[in-house]
C-alpha cells in the first residue's frame, strides 16, 4: 500500500487552484519494484507511471540512499515511464525499509519493502612499502584525482547507452575476492584500516584482454595513483562501470564502445598486490554488485511496463 505524504502545505487561495491541486493528488500511482526484496549491495530498479524526480531508501527515520528519475522514451507500441535504479547498501541489515519518491510536487509516495539477509566474508591484506607509501603518503594528486572521479559518479545525465544485462569483462571465471569483502588493511607501519571491497577482483595474467560489460560512453581512460590505469564507462543516468589496475588502456575517452568492445589490458598497476582485475558498479555513487547486473538487465522495459499498465 501506497502512503501518501504532503511534505508542503499547500493554501488555496481559489476554488480553482484547489481543484487543480486535487486533480494532481489524485493521480494514481503504478509502480513495478525490481527486485522486491533486495540484499544488501543490490540494485534495485523503479518504474512509476507518474511524474516522479528522487527514490529515497530509509531505514527507520534515516535515509541511507537516493537516486534520480530519467525518462525511459516510448518503444513501439510501448508507452514511456520514469525509471530510477537505486542501490541498498552493502552496510545495511536485513529487515524493513521504507523506498520514498518525490514527485515535482515535493510530494513522497512511500512503498514498504523488505531488505533480505546477506553474508559477507571478511580477509585481511598485508602491503609491502611501496604499496603502503600510496595511501599513506600525503599526495595533492590523489586528493585531486578523488575529487574527480566523485565528480563523474555524482552525475546522472539522461541518456540511456545499455539497459539489458551486463557480460562479464574477463573471459576467466577465476576470482580471487568478491563483492562485498570486509577487508583489514595491514601497513608497513604497523598501522590498519578497514574497508569494503566494492567490486569483483579476477585473478588473471597480466595482458590479459578486458572488455566492456555494456555499451556506454567512456568518462575516464588514464592512469590514476591508486587504481593504476583506469577505465570509468556511463551506461545510464548515474551508472558506471569501472575497470582498475590494468597494464595498458585502450578505449579513448568520449568514445561509445559497445558490449564486449577491447577497452584495454589487464596487469598490476595503483594499489595492487599482483595482477588482476578489479571491476566495479557505482550506481549514483554507491558500490554496487555487478553480478547483480549480470543476471538480470538495468531496466526490464516489459516486465516494469506490465506491472504499472495491467
Amino acid at each position: 500500500m501506497i502512503k501518501r505524504i504532503l511534505i508542503l502545505f499547500f493554501i488555496c487561495i481559489s476554488l480553482a487552484g484547489c481543484a487543480g491541486n486535487a486533480d494532481v493528488s489524485a493521480q494514481p500511482v503504478r509502480y513495478a519494484i525490481i527486485p522486491e526484496s533486495p540484499r544488501p549491495g543490490e540494485p534495485v530498479t523503479i518504474g512509476v507511471n507518474t511524474n516522479e524526480i528522487e527514490a529515497q531508501v530509509f531505514i527507520g527515520d534515516r535515509q541511507v540512499a537516493k537516486s534520480l528519475f530519467f525518462t525511459v522514451p516510448a518503444e513501439g507500441r510501448n508507452p514511456s515511464f520514469r525509471a530510477a535504479i537505486i542501490t541498498i547498501p552493502a552496510t545495511a541489515s536485513a529487515g524493513e525499509a521504507t523506498i520514498k519518491m518525490i514527485n515535482q510536487y515535493n510530494a513522497a509516495y512511500e512503498i514498504p519493502i523488505r531488505i533480505a539477509p546477506r553474508e559477507f566474508r571478511s580477509e585481511t591484506l598485508h602491503f609491502n612499502q611501496a604499496v603502503s607509501s600510496l595511501v599513506n603518503d600525503p599526495n595533492p594528486e590523489r586528493t585531486r584525482e578523488a575529487e574527480i572521479i566523485w565528480g563523474i559518479w555524482s552525475r546522472t545525465g539522461n541518456q540511456i547507452y545499455h539497459s539489458g544485462r551486463f557480460s562479464l569483462p574477463v573471459t576467466s571465471t577465476r576470482r580471487t575476492s568478491p563483492y562485498g569483502f570486509r577487508r583489514t588493511n595491514v601497513y608497513t607501519d604497523g598501522s590498519r584500516t578497514s574497508s569494503i571491497h566494492g567490486g569483483i577482483d579476477f585473478g588473471i595474467p597480466t595482458g590479459t584482454e578486458v572488455f566492456a560489460c555494456g555499451r556506454g560512453r567512456v568518462v575516464l581512460s588514464r592512469m590514476r595513483i591508486l587504481t593504476g590505469y583506469s577505465i570509468v564507462i556511463e551506461h545510464a543516468p548515474g551508472i558506471y562501470s569501472m575497470y582498475y589496475h590494468l597494464d595498458s588502456v585502450i578505449a579513448q575517452e568520449n568514445t561509445i564502445v559497445e558490449t564486449g568492445t577491447l577497452i584495454g589490458l589487464s596487469g598490476s598497476t595503483g594499489f595492487s598486490t599482483g595482477p588482476h582485475l578489479h571491476w566495479e558498479l557505482r550506481v549514483s555513487g554507491e558500490y554496487t554488485d555487478p553480478d547483480a547486473f549480470v543476471s538480470r538487465p538495468l531496466i526490464d522495459k516489459s516486465l516494469i511496463i506490465s506491472k504499472i499498465y495491467n
